[in-house]
């Protein structure tokens, strides 16, 4: 199950490259991916439905019950088929519909393939709850597309809201349940239901979770907007897989929760009510698309319904229309963008006489219809009769007779729309017009709309076989009073085949009467629940913008203070209330130690006086050093060289970024009072941060840890145990840290070289100067690359050649610390550090053409290199069946040197090297545009070498 899931992320990712090689024919080589599910899944068909199971585990961190689970049973069989087999069918489709962006459509539809095949697999709670959201997030990137149309955005942007939050309700109601049954395994959960305590809680979070994914009535909204993506989209999304992950959750759950008390009164009200009301929405509708929307909101409360009501009946009348609604409701989703691309409209009023015209695809639409309508011999025939016994005989459901009442009600208004639907497409008399300009589809274009309806009427002529396909899950009910219900299309002359020969009658009058000039118009409205949802979004956004024109002001000093006065206010009272013991530390072990305080406090004190903006970065990293000196005296190398090298980097970035800025602060605005509350909190805070300090440390109860960290330091082969906990014990947190980092980087290197290229306008240059200066070192040719980007007295020959003989030295020395990290001070850091530092001083002298020279590759790719090897290195001990982040030590014996022993973790540490690399290069890529003399020369210059 994992190599299946790790499949569909390497066919999304290999998908673009795959349309450049083999243009249209791609779509055949993404079909083969669902296609294997399929076929895996059926090899595995015989022992589940006998009752087995298969499961796996993926042991991420075992120690805090980390861990990947998945099961395959007969529910999630089912639902594996549903998604791969509607998802290979609607990949073939997508080769004859869609014309742009093919490659990164088939990636997205195969990643959502891949979330929604590990949510029906996932047997823990928080492994379904990452996979609900990642069909979340695809289904947001398909809605929207491109996002050039405005309603795509909207569209998109109101779905991945409305289940976001119900996800995030869900997620609460997971972790009460796990909490409530000792697991978070989804198995052991239905092992052992919990009862009482706050189970009836958790049941409402995760049912609106639920309600929210599958849309049930009132925040179905987003389902009918999600119909501006493109038909494929709607085919496989929206009819067959990631509307139905709701139905799936509560299908999974409810033989656990059913007795509890609010389930079966909420899944029964709002999945019945839902049913009706959507079904009376969809009579109103003219698009096609919108019709087929509202139907399906329609149905899947009817699937709510029964696969929440917790019998063995309702299980198995649920699952037979879970499956026939996955092959009506995707063909004839496939059936209206045919007949969209063919004649360029899906408006009812504007389509006539297409049944004459396309009569291939005109048959297999009505056979997908007939199923949707409950006509026998159609599998659709079978999930309505199985429904309305659970309803009629379900002695076990309170209120039944009504129940099966609305049950009619809402199957008549399905029989209504799907007549409506039929002949709104395919039915009228054939126009001239018509006739001469809507060609006739390819067959491969029909032919996946033919195979589901196909596979609607095989399910329902061969119910043994469906039978079996669904028995399996409904035999973990109770039997029941009586005879269990067996599936067949005919148990004789019954109430309940009385009761579906009435829905039908009853929808064929309702459509004969709406046929009837304005019928549809003249149906009462219902509440627009699509102007609720932006009457909320347009309030939210006003509140939003009043928030933000009073808190917002622009000031970074005042953003700052209000930081850290909050700081001060909140933990800071909280701290003086608890008063703890201060403990009576040593004032300093060394006698440097109040050398350097004094440094700091020293430059941190002339910082606030300074008005020259460099005069205050230099003070800044004097207060940089002195700490740096005090980590070295306490014994601390590896923390001061870091210190060391991070305020040299620090410095010499902001120096740069200061070109751009006047040379003295402004202190025009500067009033007393302000002065002063800011030097109030900061001093506050430096009291708050030190007495916090002093109590944790004296508060101690537990042994050090850093006494294990040194015990348990051979098992990662490091001398140096700092280096060991950041390459090893502590590696998840380095991966996630280096991650941060390239993402800040990227971010912040965008914002500083943004800018409005329309402002920038020409300078007359600086008029030469009376008395020409020249300097002996001045080159007189522009041999060196760089040279044209500023003038030639900036430049010193001696500088810029020693620089290119130390050069290397420095790289030398930062693959040093790199290596030898494990031994001494030093690690990918701050080698990456060193490195940087090397490149900066190429910078420096020569500019950005002579750094271009010294390293040829583009910093993101250096930097997404680093990361891609980090996380390469975290995951290889998953091929050997071992932990991620796992290291190992291995030891060689090479000719003339001996052994070599080295671990493997060291390739983390290489990762985080050329991600530091990369960063540094980026950044001065972003704020050293040139080195210059004027701003608006290097944006021209800038501009001209990116046209």
């Amino acid at each position: 199950m994992l190599v299946l899931l790790a499949a569909h992320a390497v066919a999304a990712v290999s998908m673009p490259w795959w349309e450049k090689r083999l243009g249209r024919a791609m779509w055949a080589v993404a079909a083969l991916v669902p296609l294997a599910v399929v076929v895996w899944a059926a090899t595995r068909a015989p022992r589940v439905l006998d009752g087995g199971a298969y499961e796996e585990s993926l042991y991420w961190a075992p120690s805090l019950g980390l861990t990947v689970d998945l099961r395959l049973d007969a529910l999630s069989l089912l639902m594996v088929w549903v998604v791969a087999g509607v998802g290979a069918l609607v990949l073939l489709y997508c080769r004859y519909y869609v014309e742009r962006d093919a490659g990164s459509l088939a990636a997205l539809l195969l990643a959502f393939a891949g979330a929604m095949t590990g949510l029906v697999l996932a047997d823990n709670l928080f492994v379904l709850y990452v996979f609900w959201e990642l069909t979340t997030v695809a289904s947001f990137l398909l809605i929207a597309g491109r996002g050039a149309r405005a309603e795509e955005r909207r569209a998109a942007r109101q779905a991945l809201l409305v289940t976001a939050a119900g996800g995030l309700a869900m997620l609460l109601g997971f972790i009460v349940l796990g909490q409530e049954a000792g697991t978070y395994r989804v198995s052991e959960i239905l092992a052992d239901p919990p009862r009482g305590g706050a189970v009836p809680a958790a049941v409402v979070l995760v049912l609106v979770g639920a309600f929210t994914k599958s849309a049930q009535m009132p925040v179905h909204g987003w389902l009918p907007a999600a119909m501006v993506a493109p038909t494929p989209v709607s085919a496989f999304l929206h009819a067959a897989a990631m509307v139905k992950a709701g139905v799936y959750l509560v299908a999974r759950l409810a033989p656990a929760l059913a007795e509890v008390a609010p389930w079966r009164p909420m899944v029964l009200c709002v999945g019945l009510a839902t049913m009706v009301l959507a079904a009376w929405r969809a009579l109103r509708e003219t698009d096609l698309k919108m019709l087929l929307a509202y139907g399906t909101v329609s149905e899947l409360g009817l699937l709510t319904a029964l696969l929440g009501a917790g019998t063995r009946t309702a299980a198995l009348a649920g699952l037979v229309m879970l499956l026939a609604h996955a092959a009506f409701k995707s063909a004839l989703f496939l059936s209206v963008g045919i007949v969209d691309h063919q004649t360029g409209t899906r408006d009812i009023r504007e389509l006539s006489g297409l049944g004459r015209r396309l009569p291939v695809l005109f048959w297999v639409t009505a056979l997908a219809a007939a199923s949707m309508a409950g006509l026998p011999p159609l599998i659709g025939f079978l999930g309505k009769e199985a429904a309305l016994e659970t309803f009629l005989h379900g002695t076990e459901i309170a209120g039944h007779y009504q129940l099966t009442a609305v049950l009619v009600c809402g199957s008549a208004l399905t029989v209504a729309f799907a007549a409506r639907f039929l002949h709104g497409a395919f039915g009228g008399r054939p126009s001239r017009e018509a006739a001469r300009t809507v060609p006739s589809p390819a067959p491969g274009f029909v032919a996946p709309v033919a195979v589901l309806s196909a596979a609607g009427l095989v399910l329902g002529v061969a119910y043994p076989a469906t039978a079996a396909l669904t028995t399996g899950y409904a035999d973990a009910y109770p039997p029941g009073a009586g005879k269990p219900y067996t599936l067949s299309l005919w148990h004789g002359f019954t109430p309940v085949l009385g009761l579906s020969a009435l829905s039908l009658a009853a929808g064929v009058l309702i459509h004969a009467f709406l046929r009837r000039g304005t019928g549809p118009a003249r149906l009462p409205r219902l509440p627009d629940v699509q102007r609720a949802y932006d009457r909320v979004v347009e309030g939210v956004d006003r509140l939003a913008v009043t928030l933000t024109r009073h808190t917002q002001v622009g000031s970074l000093p005042v953003y700052l203070t209000v930081l850290l006065v909050t700081v001060i206010a909140v933990p800071g009272a909280a701290f003086a209330a608890a008063a703890p013991s201060l403990g009576s530390p040593p004032l300093w072990r060394y006698p440097l130690e109040p050398v350097l305080a004094v440094v700091a406090l020293a430059a941190a004190t002339a910082v606030v006086a300074a008005r020259h903006r460099l005069t205050a970065i230099l003070l800044a990293g004097a207060v940089g050093y002195a700490t740096a000196g005090l980590f070295l005296v306490r014994g601390a190398p590896d923390l001061a060289l870091t210190q060391f090298l991070v305020e040299t980097m620090t410095l010499v970035v902001v120096v740069l970024v200061l070109r751009r800025m006047p040379a003295r602060f402004d202190t025009g605005r500067r009033s007393v009072p302000g002065r002063v509350l800011r030097g109030a909190a900061a001093v506050g805070v430096g009291a708050v941060v030190t007495c916090f300090a002093l109590a944790a440390s004296s508060a101690r109860t537990a042994p050090v840890i850093s006494t294990e960290y040194l015990r348990r330091a051979e098992e990662t082969g490091a001398y140096n145990v700092v280096n060991g906990i950041l390459i090893d014990f502590r590696a998840l947190d380095t991966l996630g840290e280096i991650s941060v980092v390239l993402v800040a980087a990227v971010g912040v290197g965008s914002l500083v070289r943004f800018r409005d290229r329309g402002a920038v306008r020409a300078v007359d240059e600086e008029p030469p100067a009376r008395f020409p200066t020249t300097h002996w070192d001045e080159p007189r040719q522009t041999w060196l690359p760089g040279a044209g980007e500023r003038p030639g007295g900036e430049r010193s020959v001696l500088l810029e050649v020693a620089i290119r003989l130390l050069f290397p030295s420095i790289l030398v020395l930062s693959l040093f610390l790199l290596f030898s990290g494990h031994y001494r001070p030093g690690g990918g850091f701050s080698g990456g550090l060193v490195a940087g530092l090397a490149f900066v001083l190429r910078y420096l002298v020569g500019g950005q053409a002579d750094l271009g020279a010294a390293v040829r590759l583009r910093p993101v790719a250096i930097a997404g290199a680093g990361l891609v090897t980090a996380a390469v290195v975290a995951l290889v001990p998953l091929a050997v069946g071992g932990t991620p982040l796992d290291s190992d030590l291995v030891a060689w014996t090479l000719p003339l040197v001996g052994e070599v022993k080295w671990a493997t973790s060291l390739f983390l540490d290489v990762g985080v090297y050329l991600l530091v690399v990369g960063v540094v290069l980026k950044l001065l890529s972003a704020v050293g545009v040139t080195l210059g003399r004027s701003d608006a020369t290097a944006a021209r210059q800038e501009e001209g070498s990116a046209r």
